[in-house]
């Protein structure tokens, strides 16, 4: 059985309608939206809300870490626009997700990455998407298990947990053959972003799982031009699937 198998994206609908060419079944493993693109600054929400010249001044500030500042300019921008600002990330959000889904190939096995909103998945899923989130289904006669979303970090993305449940939703899942996650074991390698300059948080309930249970494959993104896209811890073979945003090709994944 050949499984395709994407992850982060970032409102590739173009690429996303021929990402399970060829494949039985296409895995994504989350972060479909494009909020903001620290490439190409004139694209993604914060961009079409504020003009590229604004989004210059806040990817510029988040990538110096200077978080307090990012957030005081952003506030100012959203309270140009009236009111909350939810509303106006909502839809555009919703538009995003009418666009994603629509270009989803089906059959497709499902989970959320850090910058999803979950609850508003549901309206736009089509027949034959599964989505998983502390769960697990068997594929092509193999047990997967799928562990969404990420852990808090200062960009306080929409979809972050605390530790403790993240951690409860990786054991919920147990001794799977293939460990399919957003965010990466906490293995420095996989997480240390050679562009952004930074390492990624990763988890060490999934290192944790891993060293227990040894499945045959953990599957993940998050980390986009990672030092190490690929790694062994004992019979498992960790593999970061690629920037689908960039690449616009899955990873290849026969069982």
């Amino acid at each position: 059985m050949r499984i395709h198998v994407v992850s982060d994206v970032h409102g590739r609908a173009d690429a996303l309608a021929g990402a399970a060419d060829g494949a039985d079944a296409l895995v994504c493993l989350g972060d479909l939206i494009l909020f903001v693109d620290y490439q190409d600054h004139g694209q993604g929400i914060f961009a079409e809300l504020f003009g590229q010249e604004n989004a210059d001044r806040f990817i510029a500030l988040r990538t110096a870490k200077r978080f307090a500042e990012a957030r005081e300019f952003s506030r100012g921008l959203w309270a140009s626009l009236g009111g909350e600002p939810w509303p106006h990330i909502e839809r555009a959000v919703d538009r995003q997700y009418a666009e994603l889904f629509a270009a989803m190939p089906s059959p497709a096995y499902l989970t959320y990455g850090n910058v999803d909103v979950p609850r508003m998945w549901a309206p736009h899923l089509r027949e034959g998407h599964r989505v998983l989130d502390g769960e697990t289904a068997e594929i092509g006669g193999l047990r997967f298990g799928f562990v969404g979303g990420g852990l808090r970090t200062e960009y306080r993305t929409p979809y972050e947990l605390d530790d403790d449940a993240y951690a409860a939703k990786v054991e919920a899942v147990g001794a799977v053959d293939v460990l399919c996650t957003h965010i990466p074991p906490a293995v420095p390698e996989l997480l240390y972003d050679t562009v952004a300059r930074r390492f990624e948080r990763g988890s060490e309930a999934v290192l944790d799982a891993i060293r227990r249970t040894q499945p045959r494959y953990a599957l993940f993104g998050h980390v986009h031009q990672p030092l190490a896209a690929r790694t062994r811890i004992g019979r498992t073979e960790c593999v970061n699937v690629g920037h689908f945003r960039a690449r616009g090709v899955p990873y290849v994944l026969t069982v």
